[in-house]
Formats: structure tokens, sequence, C-alpha cells
């Protein structure tokens, strides 16, 4: 529906480019609404008025012909300034919708008239208002979703830098691994080598970890006694 709207109002005319999402298409679909009702209101008043016209000319008619023919009293025989007033005076009552040339009629259709004419017109405003609203509310929403749209490729890209440091930290990683096991592998080699030309067990790396956390722990267990030692030593002699 409102692309079709949108072809209708633009005619020949390219489409401008919008952005087709929900939110926008029901804006477009809300001033579509409001216009097609405005058009709607229009289309019955000029109805209307061409119905009231097509009254008003069929009674001038049928009271010219009793004029005409009963009393002989024909347009061709008034004076021109006669003809004009004449004129004017039933053109004004078409206008005004009125139901007699009478001046009661007539005030009372103008007063109608205007009544309707200030009605029509805060009606108008109300609609200009709404869609001055609503477009309003397009051109944030569009400007939000280009917002959106630029926070993503700003996201995109930091995701991608990331992913980037993230490869070489794990290629690096990788690398440091498989140095680490090549080192451990040559050390267990040089290890065996030296025990089999008679390198005391004592020596090798396993054993000096191993003696390194069990002097860790006999220095932990000694603490206890060093402070109380401290505590006979601050006594007096």
């Amino acid at each position: 529906q409102v692309t079709l709207w949108l072809k209708k109002l633009y005619g020949g005319a390219p489409i401008p480019e919008y952005e087709v999402n929900e939110r926008t298409v029901d804006i477009l679909h809300e001033i579509m609404e409001c216009n097609e009702e405005r058009d709607k209101d229009v289309m019955l008043l000029i109805e209307d008025m061409k119905d009231q016209a097509s009254k008003y000319e069929a009674e001038a008619q049928y009271w010219q012909d009793i004029l005409g023919e009963g009393l002989g009293f024909f347009e061709g025989s008034l004076s021109k300034e006669a003809t004009k007033d004449l004129s004017d005076l039933v053109e004004s009552a078409l206008e005004l919708e009125a139901e007699d040339t009478s001046l009661t009629s007539l005030y009372s259709a103008i007063n109608d008239m205007t009544s309707e004419l200030y009605e029509t017109k805060s009606k108008n405003e109300e609609m200009e208002l709404k869609l001055k609203t609503l477009t309003k509310k397009l051109t944030s929403a569009l400007m939000v979703e280009k917002q959106l749209e630029e926070d993503i490729e700003k996201l995109k890209a930091s995701q991608e830098a990331e992913k980037a440091k993230a490869e070489a930290r794990s290629k690096n990683m990788k690398f440091l691994e498989d140095k680490s096991k090549d080192l451990k592998i040559r050390i267990k080699d040089a290890e065996d080598q030296l025990v089999a030309r008679g390198l005391d067990q004592s020596l090798t790396h396993e054993a000096l970890v191993k003696s390194s956390e069990e002097l860790a722990a006999l220095h932990k267990q000694i603490e206890p006694l060093k402070m109380e030692l401290a505590s006979y030593n601050d006594l007096p002699p």
C-alpha cells in the first residue's frame, strides 16, 4: 500500500530512496492515511457542490421558463446592469448553496459557509501539524538508524582488530608452547647423556627442582622456630 501510494504521489518522478523497515513503513502508512482522509473529504465536498449546482441550475431553468412563458419576461429584455446584478445574485446563491435569493437565506448560507470554512481550516491545520510531527519522527528514526549503522561498522572494525590481535597472540602462544616442548626434550636428552657419562642423579634438572621445593618447605617449617628463638633472645641475661 505504501509503495503504490508513493508511486501515485510522485507520478512519473523517481521515489526518493529510504530505508525500508517496520518503523519507517509504519510512519509512511500513517502519513498515507492522513493524506487519503483529507483527499476523501475534499472529493466529498466537491461532489456535494456539483450536486447543489445541478439542482440550482435546474431550478433556475424552471423559473426562467415560468418567467418567460408566463410573463414574457426574458433575460434579453433586461438592461445590461440589471442582467449583471441578476447574474451576480444567481452565482452568489449557487456558491452559498442558499435555498433561495432572499436576504435571510443568503445571510444564513454565508454563516454556514463561514463556519464550515473555519472548521475545514482547523481540520487542515490539525492534519498539517500531525503530518509535521510524523515527518519529524521519520527524520529522527532515519537519523537513529544511520547512527546505529555507523556504530555497527565501528564495532565490526573493532572486532576485526581484536580478532587479528587474538590470532597473533594465539600464534605467539603456539610458538612458545612448541619452543617450551622442544627445550624440555633437549634438556631431557642432555640429562640422559650426562647420566650416561656418570653424572650424579641429584644434579639433574628434575632433582634440583625437587630439592628446591623441599628446601622451601624446610624454610617454612623453620620460620616459627626462628620466631620462638628470637623471643628467648629478647629475655634479660
